[in-house]
């Protein structure tokens, strides 16, 4: 191969295709998330990418913290059933990194306030199921 000239570059034909790809956070609907052409500049379609982006976010959290298996389940079934839950959190938190790498600040807040309300939804849960098991704990050492 002879020597490059400073004017030549390695890329072969991928500069062209980097040129199009943001490489920093800009706020605008000309966004490519997840899939070429999505949502195409077409602002319904940006709306739908946001809240896409929102709700899996949500939903990665919500899977995060998965009620224990219940005693006496079968080991099998019970670590079949965690798999699978793993599967889906893991799918949705690799799809949300990808959303997230087109540098879009709308979607960056999408995932953001997904991963925050999901977040918040499943640990005032367990707040709730905790003050109710001391409720109940308290009503009882109280009767003794």
């Amino acid at each position: 191969m002879p020597p490059m000239t400073p004017g030549q570059d390695m890329s072969n034909g991928t500069t062209n295709m980097m040129m199009n790809m943001q490489m920093s956070f800009y706020w605008g609907r000309k966004a490519t998330v997840l899939f070429s052409g999505w949502p195409n500049n077409n602002l319904g379609m940006y709306i739908l990418a946001i809240l896409f982006v929102f709700f899996l976010a949500m939903a990665a959290e919500i899977l995060s913290s998965q009620p224990p298996i219940k005693r006496g389940t079968n080991p099998l079934v019970g670590g079949l059933i965690q798999s699978c839950v793993h599967f889906f959190r893991i799918g949705f938190i690799y799809l949300l990194m990808l959303a997230v790498m087109s540098f879009n600040v709308g979607i960056f807040f999408a995932a953001v306030f997904g991963h925050t309300l999901g977040f918040f939804v499943t640990r005032s849960r367990a707040i709730a199921v905790a003050n109710g098991e001391d409720q109940r704990t308290l009503s009882d050492t109280i009767k003794i």
